[in-house]
């Protein structure tokens, strides 16, 4: 949850400097961008956090049930589809084949939204539903409770049907 927070901060200060500070998109870098101007333009580390947020989530998706595994499952689905995307700007960054004749890498989705936007919105896409999937692990109903096998929920809930309340 830190590395999505702090990839999507660099998303937001990016952001703030195109539409307040009215930078130009190439000086629109982000936080690391700006002491480290390479990061920016650099497709393989990208492609690196989108595969290493696909792993992560793909693993810790067991510890999912119910209603908080259905909205994890739409994280992974998600940033599914946002690993493709990246994998190929990669590909094209890496073979200087570019498609749809366009000058620069770039990704389906590309095609109609500008880069920036359309990651912030990828990032917040995955980002929400990951949040509702821990708010409904940490708080599960009754039905969820009884498929957990970790202590993640603070104090034990009994059913109170269980108790006759």
């Amino acid at each position: 949850m830190v590395i999505v927070l702090a990839h999507w901060a660099e998303h937001l200060v990016q952001a703030y400097q195109i539409w307040v500070l009215h930078l130009p998109r190439p000086k629109a870098r982000g936080v690391l961008g700006q002491f480290y101007p390479w990061l920016v333009s650099s497709e393989w580390l990208h492609y690196g956090y989108a595969i290493v947020m696909l792993i992560g989530l793909f693993l810790l998706r067991p510890g999912f049930v119910g209603r908080a595994r259905l909205w994890w499952t739409v994280a992974l689905a998600i940033q599914f589809w946002h690993h493709i995307e990246h994998l190929l700007l990669l590909l094209q960054a890496q073979t200087g084949h570019n498609l749809w004749g366009k000058p620069v890498p770039t990704s389906v989705l590309q095609l109609f939204y500008p880069r920036v936007e359309l990651h912030l919105f990828y990032n917040s896409i995955v980002f929400i539903p990951m949040v509702i999937a821990v708010y409904f692990h940490l708080r599960p109903n009754y039905a969820d409770l009884s498929k957990m096998a970790c202590s993640c929920v603070g104090e034990t809930r009994r059913d109170p049907a269980a108790s006759g309340v």
